[in-house]
């Protein structure tokens, strides 16, 4: 839930409807948004997915897919803000991109640990498949995978159910019940999702990242996979 605002829905729809009368203007924040005003966090499950479905085909319909993208990246939940002013600093000082990287990493093994209660093997084992916040780096791009939905990791790992797998992975409230039935969403929606990524990232670099959606589970596949594009003139010192 975002902090102050116990309606998750109604604080999104907020989110979404100044991105898209930030990045498009009124006339299409109206045309995209209607029908809106209806819903809340204990609307019907399909309800909110019906909505969802519809205003993405509006808002590509209406501006195109990539300023569709540019507004769905406004949208996302971000990291915390603390941890990121410290690896700034770090980052400053060194620009060392995989020292960010690793402090990152770090941070998630903690969360885990700390606030997952998870073992060290099972740390290992989310690790080692390259899930979590900090990504893996192949040259001047950071690959991230999203980690299954927190408090289902433990359920996702054990479960062997496709559909009950999708549902425990999926980090959206709004439409996780859609994962779980197989249902899809235009694939434009997940750019909310890689904007906590390029949060992340624009915040320790203090420049603007390209976002690329790669793979996710609302789109039929196994994982949340998106692309860090670094910026020109940072690309880390091995390339």
């Amino acid at each position: 839930m975002t902090e102050g605002n116990p309606d998750f829905e109604r604080s999104w729809l907020e989110k979404f409807s100044n991105a898209i009368d930030a990045l498009a203007g009124d006339a299409e924040r109206c045309a995209v948004m209607e029908g809106s005003g209806a819903l809340a966090s204990y609307s019907p499950s399909k309800e909110i997915e019906a909505w969802s479905h519809a205003a993405m085909e509006r808002l590509v319909g209406r501006v195109g897919e990539a300023k569709a993208r540019e507004i769905l990246t406004r949208c996302s939940c971000r990291y915390d803000e603390a941890d990121l002013r410290v690896i700034r600093r770090e980052f400053a000082a060194g620009g060392d991109i995989d020292a960010a990287m690793r402090m990152l990493r770090e941070r998630f093994a903690a969360f885990l640990r700390e606030n997952l209660k998870l073992d060290e093997a099972r740390i290992a084992d989310v690790l080692t498949r390259g899930w979590g916040p900090a990504g893996v780096r192949q040259g001047s791009t950071i690959l991230a995978t999203k980690i299954p939905k927190s408090e289902y990791l433990a359920a996702y790992l054990e479960e062997e159910d496709p559909a009950k797998r999708r549902a425990y992975y999926c980090h959206c409230p709004r439409v996780r019940a859609a994962a779980g039935r197989g249902e899809r969403i235009p694939g434009v929606y997940c750019y909310c999702g890689a904007g906590f990524y390029k949060g992340i990232w624009e915040s320790i670099l203090q420049k603007p990242v390209r976002v690329e959606v790669l793979e996710s589970i609302l789109q039929g596949g196994d994982l949340c996979r998106v692309a860090i594009r670094l910026p020109a003139g940072m690309a880390p010192r091995d390339s």
